[in-house]
């Protein structure tokens, strides 16, 4: 299964596959879906799925900042 990522811009809902595609600005994270590989994990495995944590609040952040932006 590959990312699935959904974000609201200017009220119309997007589709990203690659967390490097969504934009700086956007009004909402609809669905933040990474791609989790199968056990076993390797080092490199793990290291990818603990930096979803801090991506995800990247996003959050975002969001915000847009909600206070606009009211």
């Amino acid at each position: 299964m590959p990312h699935k990522f959904e974000i609201m811009i200017n009220g119309h809902i997007q589709s990203f596959n690659r967390y490097e595609e969504i934009p700086d600005q956007f009004d909402h994270v609809i669905a933040f879906i990474p791609e989790v590989p199968p056990p076993p994990h390797s080092d490199q495995d793990h290291n990818d799925i603990e930096s979803w944590a801090g991506k995800f609040e990247r996003l959050l952040e975002i969001e915000r900042a847009s909600s206070r932006k606009n009211g």
